[in-house]
């Protein structure tokens, strides 16, 4: 994969999500764009290096970064975690001070209660509307749904969200 950028955007070693998936990044390097390789283009799913040099983006003064990876073949945790609905007393507490940082750390006030309840009303709503519905801005408010994703209480779907089974289980329990 072939991508510009103004400074380095991704770390050899670590996982990412993408729209493709969870993908580890086994090496980065900086090429000047003369000497792309035709195998490299075709490894990154070009016909050819010219293909490569059309589709970058970006800056002509930015470096091109070549960037090989691999597929994780494992579940993502996230979504191992949201599926554990045998949660412990000790699980509900963590959950509930995290919960609470959260709401202590938010610029805009509580919202953690209030987007769990608009969650669990509204499977499947979009986003923009569920944000609205709270009168909040639609993207901070995907920002801190994701934050929930990250303790598996909610799931993404096609449009909107819907609580996972873990989140299902810590509002019966909490």
């Amino acid at each position: 994969m072939f991508r510009r950028w103004r400074h380095r955007q991704v770390t050899a070693g670590n996982v990412y999500r993408t729209a493709a998936g969870r993908v580890v990044v086994d090496a980065v390097e900086v090429v000047r764009p003369t000497r792309i390789r035709k195998r490299d283009a075709l490894a990154a799913g070009y016909a050819s290096v010219a293909e490569v040099l059309a589709d970058l983006r970006g800056s002509e003064a930015d470096p091109v970064y070549l960037l090989r990876l691999h597929h994780v073949d494992e579940p993502d945790p996230r979504d191992v975690l949201a599926e554990d609905a045998d949660l412990s007393t000790e699980d509900v507490l963590e959950i509930t001070a995290r919960l609470a940082r959260f709401d202590a750390a938010s610029t805009h006030g509580p919202w953690t209660e209030s987007t769990l309840d608009i969650i669990r009303r509204r499977p499947a709503v979009r986003a923009g509307d569920l944000a609205e519905e709270l009168g909040r801005e639609t993207h901070p408010f995907k920002v801190d749904v994701r934050k929930l994703k990250n303790l598996g209480l909610t799931l993404s779907l096609e449009v909107g969200y819907r609580l996972s089974p873990r989140g299902e289980a810590y509002l019966r329990l909490r």
